[in-house]
């Protein structure tokens, strides 16, 4: 499918579902689709990522990943106070990507098109990039903060595995690409690539702790993955901040898309999201699953946290403590990128 009509399918459901919603006041494409051209093939482990801005506060669990006309949609709320000033979206640095350019899909009020050309055209000021870069270190060391010992063990995993993989981020905003999720290390890798510091590639993997692992290892995992994956999509009941995303419908992302960066000899850039998804199948099987079904598919989890070097315990503290001492190389890294990056301009 062509990115142009999986983005027309996508504005269908706004219009005919999610415009009839009270407090709706707009939407707008974000992630990975938004750099893509309307002709560009959209790649077969992608969604097209929707914003439904409210006048809610609190709107509740997103809609998340659903098929319409063909295309798989993932849509979620933001609270219009969250868009209320130029300046917080452009110091906010998983905002401010959606509103470089024309994103917009409704627009009731204004208010999303007003934004834009505010944001547009401030977007590459080398202050608010690096307030940006700032945004996602501040990012990441809030998430090492709040890692709770005493919480389940899939929960103190994401805990750790989110603020970790945020360190990616930091060197995308640095250089004016899009913060992606799943693709994150292998969009960074680029990065370092490009600017000339691939030796810190490989610190970030070790940081994540898949330097080493082999690709008979990680496709090993990715077996694992899709049966514990299969076993919980079945039985979850329970509703997660990342439900659809542990369902038949988004098994092309998490199983199929994982499996096409291994082929593509990209396996170590697979493990997050391999982790990611694992820990998220985990919390569903205890909330969910029968414990006979929880007990048999636990050592697998196991494995492949113990292939990154996280243990329960004070593993995970320790771990933590690892990033928090990477943060100072990282960000030395981050001000070369500002430095050298020429779609930056001076303010």
């Amino acid at each position: 499918m062509k990115v142009g009509s999986a983005r027309a399918a996508a504005a269908d459901w706004v219009f005919g579902h999610a415009s009839q919603e009270p407090g709706f006041l707009g939407a707008y494409f974000s992630g990975s689709t938004v750099a893509l051209a309307d002709d560009a093939q959209l790649p077969a482990a992608s969604d097209v990522d929707v914003v439904l801005v409210t006048a809610q506060p609190k709107p509740g669990l997103k809609p998340g990943k659903f098929r319409h006309h063909g295309t798989l949609v993932e849509a979620s709320y933001l609270p219009w106070d969250q868009l209320a000033s130029a300046e917080h979206v452009l110091g906010t640095y998983y905002l401010a990507g959606s509103f470089r350019t024309d994103t917009i899909i409704a627009d009731p009020t204004g208010r999303l098109s007003r934004l834009h050309s505010q944001v547009s055209g401030h977007f590459a000021e080398r202050a608010w990039v690096r307030r940006r870069c700032e945004n996602a270190r501040q990012r990441i060391e809030n998430g090492l903060r709040a890692i709770d010992p005493s919480a389940p063990w899939p929960e103190q995993v994401t805990g750790w595995l989110f603020p970790t993989g945020v360190t990616t981020h930091v060197l995308l905003v640095a250089a004016l690409r899009n913060p992606t999720v799943r693709l994150r290390y292998l969009a960074a890798r680029g990065v370092l690539s490009d600017y000339g510091h691939v030796t810190l590639y490989e610190d970030l993997l070790s940081l994540l702790g898949c330097a080493e692992l082999g690709p008979q290892r990680v496709q090993h995992h990715l077996a694992e993955l899709a049966r514990t994956f299969d076993a919980a999509a079945a039985v979850a009941r329970t509703p997660f901040a990342f439900s659809t995303d542990i369902t038949a419908m988004a098994r092309p992302i998490a199983i199929d898309g994982s499996r096409a960066l291994i082929r593509a000899g990209w396996h170590r850039e697979a493990v997050f999201w391999i982790a990611a998804t694992f820990a998220r199948c985990q919390m569903i099987l205890a909330a969910d699953g029968a414990p006979p079904l929880q007990r048999a598919l636990a050592p697998a989890f196991d494995a492949i946290t113990a292939d990154l070097g996280i243990v329960p315990g004070d593993g995970i503290l320790r771990r933590a403590r690892d990033v928090w001492e990477f943060l100072p190389g990282l960000w030395e890294t981050t001000e070369e990128i500002l430095s050298a990056n020429p779609g930056i301009v001076a303010t």
